[in-house]
């Protein structure tokens, strides 16, 4: 507990930058998510606090920051109108959170285990790729407001290439300026020569490009009016005329919904999705770990259905863990929950005292800040480190890839996990010898021996060893027997690696030499 606490200290500073970030960038999702569900726009707001401070409480989860999903949006949109009402949504987001706090303590978290690494990595690169194109129309200060960033389609009948189209005859050279300003204060800012000053390495570069664009928005309006911004390329934000006004933004479940059949089948659409999104999130957040932390799925799953009960309660929208979220608090610092559970607390402080401030904010400018955290995902590096690991790896990767982006996010997942299966299980026809890992522990030596084949179905088994290691052991990780090793399985290792480093673990990896590692790769391709 000592070094936790120690830890989380000497990341507070960046913490606390990360989680300003992040609530600058959850704030307009939340509302373009409320809007896509055809749900009040409070609805948004109220599933991003709890989902920072109540599931950033009690997930075991370092880097992880849940809020409302677009992946869930057309579930609600559908059920707002067949059940007649949102609060009777209410119970179904309720009795959802319910069935997530049983499939934990039913240990279903585990299945996340299962999800191909080159199925995970083309999810995030495609979660980035979205992110870039969707946030062309705000940068060019066209689109009215975010909405549905992980799907290809929206609920008014546009989608990504027909919003882009729209660039071409209606660009706002203000929010132009302020996009390009932002662009190169966020890239300008990590330059070695600035580094060099303790201002650039604790203040957030986003939060200076946000300060910045206000700013050149407010001199637009004083002396170039022509180039203000207007509202709809401003955040939009309720505001209350007074502290008792700002708690009737929030609306409570009808429980005589209970007597409808459609409750279960919606809550059980919602379970399926966050609880899918939220698993897959997760182990996302892991790689992007740079510690490579490993968090308990199941936890994750009840604190998912405390979140969601919570929300349900108080007029939130259904929460999930969110990649897009979890993949900016990475990028702007945040290693600890400190920065999960900071963004909630700022976005609960500033929706209640100062929103007037906040609705100056330009979309433009945290469209700058997401096309730096799209690239990180997407960049160029990974598709050819992808490329060169074979078409085994490559053809998940890049199927999924494109099905998350003319799709949705679950069919990516569904499909992209299919492909890689095909592999799996072709792979284990043809080699006749499959023996289980075995486990040895002597004279305070942990010692994991690879089976003579070892696939892709051994990948559960030997995380959850992993994740088991006690803080300064000795762990003898021995390839020996192992003829074929599948590539997830030398991931798994590398990754813990760095999680040895980080939980004072003396490695030793026997007979899984760099030369055995080519190998794989020549027979991979």
């Amino acid at each position: 507990m000592k070094e936790n606490l120690e830890f989380m200290k000497k990341h507070f500073v960046t913490d606390i930058s990360a989680g300003l970030v992040v609530f600058l960038i959850a704030l307009p999702l939340c509302l373009g998510i409320s809007l896509a569900s055809g749900a009040p726009l409070f609805s948004g707001i109220i599933a991003g606090i709890i989902g920072g401070i109540v599931v950033g409480f009690f997930s075991n989860s370092s880097i992880n920051v849940s809020g409302p999903a677009a992946s869930v949006a057309l579930v609600i949109f559908t059920a707002i109108q067949s059940m007649g009402s949102f609060e009777a949504v209410l119970v179904a987001v309720i009795l959802s959170g319910i069935f997530q706090i049983a499939l934990g303590f039913l240990k279903a978290g585990t299945v996340a285990y299962f999800f191909p690494n080159a199925m995970i990595k083309g999810i995030l690169a495609s979660i980035g790729l979205i992110l870039i194109l969707k946030q062309i129309p705000h940068a060019f200060g066209v689109a009215d407001v975010f909405q549905g960033v992980e799907t290809f389609g929206s609920t008014d009948g546009s989608n990504t290439f027909s919003e882009l189209a729209k660039i071409f005859y209606a660009i706002s050279y203000g929010t132009t300026i302020i996009t390009i300003v932002s662009l190169i204060i966020i890239i300008g800012w990590d330059r070695p020569a600035l580094k060099k000053f303790k201002f650039f390495n604790y203040f957030p570069s986003a939060l200076a490009a946000v300060i910045v664009s206000i700013l050149i928005n407010e001199f637009f309006k004083l002396y170039l009016p022509e180039l203000a911004l207007e509202a709809s390329q401003l955040v939009k934000l309720p505001v209350a005329d007074s502290f008792g006004e700002f708690f009737n933004f929030f609306q409570f479940p009808d429980f005589n919904a209970l007597g409808n059949p459609e409750v279960i089948t919606v809550a059980l659409s919602i379970t399926f999705i966050a609880s899918l999104e939220s698993l897959l999130s997760t182990e996302a957040g892991d790689k992007l770990d740079p510690y490579k932390r490993r968090t308990s799925t199941n936890r994750e799953l009840k604190a998912q259905g405390i979140g969601n009960i919570v929300a349900g309660f108080v007029g939130g929208l259904p929460i999930t863990a969110v990649i897009v979220r979890t993949s900016a608090n990475v990028s702007s610092g945040g290693r600890t929950k400190t920065a999960t559970i900071t963004h909630g607390l700022i976005m609960l402080v500033c929706v209640a005292s100062i929103p007037m401030i906040l609705n100056l904010i330009p979309l433009a400018a945290l469209s700058a800040v997401l096309f730096v955290v799209g690239y990180k995902l997407t960049s160029i590096p990974i598709y050819k480190a992808i490329f060169k690991q074979g078409k085994k790896q490559f053809l998940p990767f890049i199927i999924t890839i494109l099905v998350v982006m003319f799709t949705d996010l679950i069919t990516g997942i569904m499909v992209g996990g299919t492909i890689a299966v095909f592999f799996i299980l072709r792979d284990n026809y043809k080699n006749a010898y499959i023996t289980q890992e075995k486990v040895k522990e002597e004279a305070g030596t942990k010692t994991l021996k690879l089976a003579q084949e070892t696939t892709f179905l051994n990948k559960a088994d030997i995380m959850l060893y992993l994740d088991h290691i006690p803080e300064n052991s000795h762990l003898v990780i021995d390839g020996t027997e192992a003829k074929f090793v599948h590539h997830d399985i030398y991931e798994i290792i590398d990754e813990f690696k760095e999680t040895a480093k980080y939980k004072n673990i003396k490695l030793e990896v026997v007979n899984l030499e760099q030369n055995l590692t080519e190998k794989f790769w020549r027979k991979q391709s």
